[in-house]
């Protein structure tokens, strides 16, 4: 079955009574390239598992399965249970979990069902309504994971994959770079979607780090600080971080200035390392 047929998924979806959700964001891959790509340059193979976030119809979940041992898909919406029965009816080695991810436990959900696998790789498409929070959960949750590969907004792929201290950065880059290495792979166009959305996509891969890329010596303060200089990013930092920190500004300015911060620096012009040692030095450590 060609999934990625326009008339065969019309068919498919004609016959069980689907009709796309605007609330879950569901738009279905319908270049045939796009998956496959996904799949390999996410790094699975042989020997290894997957975890797929949003399953749609299947397209991506069907690449998955031909090249790692084991695919398991969180996936939402239950009214795709029947199209995903008859589209992944070959593929004994995939497992849907119908559940929000957003509520799910995966660390459980690796322990239960993927304990066995020393390499598992994270595949998505995912909705651009929930793509800070998603990654964010994938990352803060610490998971045995080597690697994210998602699809996102094209806008989204750009703020996530850009330096720390350049004028694309935001507080979500920060942490994309505190917990992995991030790299931009690929662009895909509206028009490989059904429906087609009104921006174009990219694909990113996160290789998690194993061990800290950056010591800091409180992680809470650390975000702490990262969230309330971009609350604000427009301006000078000293007067958010004021606020945020409930720390008086003439404090807190000899602080910056003992970090070789000026005060009148704004947060995408921090470093990672200036983030990091503006945390330990409020810290006291």
């Amino acid at each position: 079955m060609e999934l990625t047929n326009i008339n065969t998924v019309k068919e498919l979806l004609t016959k069980n009574g689907f009709t796309f959700s605007k609330s879950l964001g569901q738009n279905f891959l319908i270049n045939p390239s796009v998956c496959p790509r996904i799949a390999e340059m996410g790094g699975c193979r042989k020997g290894t598992a997957a975890i797929e976030i949003g399953t749609g119809i299947g397209v991506l979940t069907k690449e998955l399965a031909l090249r790692c041992d084991k695919v398991v898909a969180v996936e939402i919406d239950e009214r795709l249970k029947p199209i995903l029965a008859e589209t992944l009816a070959e593929y004994d080695n995939t497992e849907i979990v119908f559940a929000d991810v957003l509520k799910t436990d995966l660390n459980a959900l690796i322990k239960e069902k993927l304990r066995e696998y020393k390499e598992i790789y994270i595949c998505a498409n995912l909705p651009y309504y929930i793509t800070s929070p998603v990654i964010m959960k994938l990352l803060e949750e610490r998971l045995p994971i080597k690697a994210i590969t998602v699809m996102v907004q094209k806008e989204a792929a750009d703020r996530l994959c850009a330096g720390v201290g350049t004028r694309e950065s935001g507080a979500v880059t920060v942490a994309v770079n505190y917990y992995s290495t991030p790299q931009l792979l690929f662009k895909v166009s509206r028009g490989s979607f059904m429906p087609s959305p009104n921006v174009d996509s990219a694909v990113i891969r996160m290789d998690i780090s194993s061990e800290p890329k950056y010591n800091v010596s409180d992680e809470k303060l650390f975000f702490r600080i990262v969230r309330a200089a971009f609350e604000q990013r427009r301006k000078q930092i000293l007067n958010p971080l004021s606020g945020a920190l409930g720390t008086e500004k003439s404090k807190l300015s000899k602080i910056l200035a003992e970090c070789g911060i000026k005060p009148t620096a704004r947060a995408e012009e921090l470093s990672m390392e200036d983030f990091a040692a503006l945390c330990d030095r409020i810290s006291g450590k």
